[in-house]
């Protein structure tokens, strides 16, 4: 529900500044601790987060068309540093993170088309919860072998993009369900 602010009324709003908080000392730590591939794909993964919070918790605070297209501008920078780490990655042979990027970045691919095309996602939604299960199922997977091999930090960082976006699922399910209901 909105309110008259634009803001969003809702049970979760506290969590996501916590979550969020936490990211930004996370991406702090990555930048200034982690590798060069560290920090770029924390702080592009931060940007993109925030868009998408913003995109689906306050959609109609996006809809003027210079915004938006400031938006999808800044999407696209973000995703070609989230690409370039990715491949920084592999050149460092860190295939833990390489396999967290490319499924991070399937399930944004699942997530964008939820978002932009819900009418295609209500007549294949099996598919698609089925999908995002498999990847969110990787993901946490990637957490037990980061927590296997000691890596405690970047389990605890997975766990905190685990959490802050299954809140954003929560908001595209809530605004499919309001479509839905129209």
């Amino acid at each position: 529900m909105m309110t008259a602010a634009g803001s969003i009324s809702s049970p979760h709003s506290g969590y996501r500044i916590v979550i969020f908080a936490l990211l930004v000392c996370n991406t702090a730590y990555y930048l200034f601790a982690g590798s060069l591939s560290k920090g770029l794909d924390a702080v592009a993964w931060l940007v993109l987060l925030a868009l998408f919070a913003l995109e689906t918790g306050l959609a109609g605070a996006i809809r003027a068309r210079g915004r938006a297209i400031a938006v999808r501008g800044a999407r696209l920078v973000a995703a070609a540093a989230v690409c370039a780490a990715g491949i920084g990655y592999f050149s460092e042979n860190d295939w833990l993170d390489a396999i967290n990027t490319g499924l991070w970045i399937a399930l944004v691919a699942v997530l964008e088309f939820e978002v932009r095309r819900p009418s295609a996602v209500a007549r294949y939604r099996a598919w698609f919860a089925a999908t995002a299960a498999v990847l969110y199922t990787g993901l946490a997977t990637l957490v037990v072998a980061w927590m296997w091999r000691g890596e405690w930090f970047d389990a605890y960082d997975a766990l905190l993009w685990l959490a802050a976006f299954a809140l954003i699922e929560m908001d595209v399910l809530r605004i499919e369900g309001a479509d839905s209901l129209r």
